[in-house]
C-alpha cells in the first residue's frame, strides 16, 4: 500500500528520530537467484522486474540501502512483520513510503525509489509511535473515575493490532503495559474498583472460552496478574461494559446485554473482588443499542449513568443511575453517532468539572464536553491520530 506524506499531517508532526536496528543477514545472494530463493524471515528485493539476478535480503531494519539505493523493482516480504519502504533515506517522511503485508506468497513489482526499510508490528509504526496521541489537563481534584495512575489526568488504554496493550497517560506519550495476546479478548472494558484495593482495573472477556477476566490496576497504569470472574458463558452478552456503582453498595458493577432476548442484565461487585447474582434492569430491546458506556456521574447527581446509541436512528440516549436501576432515558444527540465506531468516557478530561465523552470516527477522536446536566457540548475534531486501530481508546 502506498502511503503519501500528506495523508495525515498531524502523525506526521511526529520526530521519529529512529535508527537502524542493524543489517544482519542484509546483503547480495549468488547471481541468478530467483523469488523462490528468497528464506522465510526475510525481506528480498531484485533490480529486475521478473524476480531474477542477484538479489537483496535483509531481516532487520535499513536506515540507508546502499549500492542498493533507487534499485528495488521486485520485492517479497517473508517477514512476520510489517515492511516500510520509503522513498527518502533514514525513514523520511517527505516523499512517502510503501507497505508490505507479512508472510507474503508472491513478490510486487514497484518503481525504483526505495531508499530506507523498516520492519515493524503495526503500519502506524512506519511513521511514528504504535499509539496515538493522548493529552488532558491536570484537574483540581483527585476522581478516581478515569484516572488509572492517580496524577488527576484523564488517562486511556489503546490495543494495536498486534494485540499489545498501551497506557496513554494524558500527557501525548505511551507506556507498553501488555506485551501481546490482547487480540484474544473480544470485549475490554474499565471504570471501577472491582479488586477494593482503591485503584481502577480491567475486565475482558476471552473470545475463544466465553470467560471473563479481572486485570487488577497497580495505581500506575499497568495491570497486575489477572483472576477469573466468569467462568463462562459470556460470549451470550453482545455488549459488556464496566459500569461503575449502580447497586448503592459502593463497589463496581458490571452490565451486559444478553443477545438471545435483548434483556440488560446488572451483575453486582462483591466484597471478594467477583460478581454477584445478576439482576434483570432491562426487559428488552437492548439489542436495538450499540457502543454501550459506563460514563460516569454526566448529570450531576452523584450517581454513575449509561450512554448508548440507538442503531436505527443514531440517536445518543443518557441512562441516569438510579439505586440500582435506570431511570427514564434522556435524549443527548439528536442523530448522527453511527458514524462513531466506538464511544469512551474518561471522566472529566476538559478539567471543568463535569464528566465528558469521547467517540472514534475514522481515524478523528471526537471530544465532547460534559455540561454538568446530562447533555454534551458540540464535539472538537482535534485529534486525527487514531487511524490504524481497530477501536478506540477504553
Amino acid at each position: 500500500m502506498r502511503i503519501s506524506l500528506l495523508r495525515r499531517a498531524a502523525a506526521l508532526a511526529t520526530t521519529l528520530g529512529l535508527t537502524s536496528l542493524g543489517l544482519l543477514g542484509a546483503g547480495a545472494a549468488p547471481a541468478q537467484a530467483a523469488v523462490s530463493d528468497c528464506p522465510s524471515g526475510y525481506f528480498c528485493a531484485w533490480r529486475t522486474g521478473d524476480g531474477t539476478g542477484s538479489m537483496f535480503k535483509t531481516n532487520a531494519s535499513k536506515a540507508t540501502l546502499g549500492t542498493w539505493d533507487n534499485s528495488f523493482n521486485t520485492v517479497i516480504n517473508r517477514t512476520s512483520l510489517t515492511t516500510c519502504l520509503y522513498d527518502d533515506a533514514n525513514y523520511g517522511l517527505a516523499r512517502g513510503y510503501s507497505t508490505y503485508e507479512p508472510r507474503e506468497t508472491y513478490a510486487t513489482s514497484m518503481d525504483p525509489y526505495a531508499s530506507s526499510l523498516k520492519l515493524v508490528r503495526t503500519v502506524r509504526e512506519c511513521e511514528g509511535p504504535a499509539y496515538p496521541y493522548w493529552y488532558a489537563p491536570t484537574v483540581p481534584k483527585l476522581s478516581g473515575f478515569g484516572d488509572m495512575n492517580a496524577d488527576r489526568r484523564s488517562d486511556m488504554l489503546v490495543r494495536d493490532r498486534a494485540g499489545r496493550l498501551w497506557f496513554l497517560p494524558g500527557d501525548n506519550t505511551g507506556r507498553l503495559v501488555g506485551t501481546g495476546g490482547w487480540n484474544a479478548m473480544n470485549a475490554l472494558t474499565r471504570h471501577g474498583d472491582f479488586s477494593r484495593d482503591g485503584r481502577e482495573d480491567v475486565i475482558a472477556r476471552e473470545a475463544s472460552t466465553g470467560k471473563l477476566w479481572l486485570y487488577p490496576g497497580t495505581g500506575t497504569g499497568g495491570l497486575g496478574s489477572r483472576k477469573l470472574v466468569g467462568t463462562g458463558g459470556w460470549n451470550g452478552m453482545s455488549e459488556v461494559t464496566a459500569f461503575g456503582d449502580l447497586s448503592g453498595d459502593g463497589r463496581a458493577d458490571l452490565v451486559a446485554v444478553e443477545k438471545s432476548t435483548g434483556k440488560l442484565w446488572l451483575y453486582p461487585g462483591t466484597s471478594a473482588g467477583g460478581l454477584g447474582a445478576r439482576k434483570l434492569i432491562g426487559t428488552g430491546g437492548w439489542n436495538g443499542m450499540r457502543a454501550l458506556v459506563g460514563a460516569g456521574d454526566m448529570n450531576s447527581d452523584g450517581r454513575a449513568d449509561l450512554v448508548a446509541v440507538e442503531k436505527s436512528t443514531g440517536k445518543l440516549w443518557l441512562y441516569p443511575g438510579k439505586a440500582g436501576y435506570l431511570g427514564s432515558r434522556v435524549l443527548i444527540g439528536t442523530g448522527g453517532w453511527n458514524a462513531m465506531s466506538s464511544l469512551t468516557a474518561v471522566g472529566d478530561w476538559s478539567a471543568d468539572g463535569h464528566g465528558d465523552l469521547l467517540a472514534k470516527s475514522g481515524d478523528w477522536l471526537v471530544q465532547y464536553q460534559g455540561l454538568g446536566t446530562g447533555g454534551l457540548r458540540p464535539g472538537e475534531w482535534n485529534n486525527a491520530s487514531w487511524w490504524g486501530l481497530d477501536n478506540g481508546g477504553f
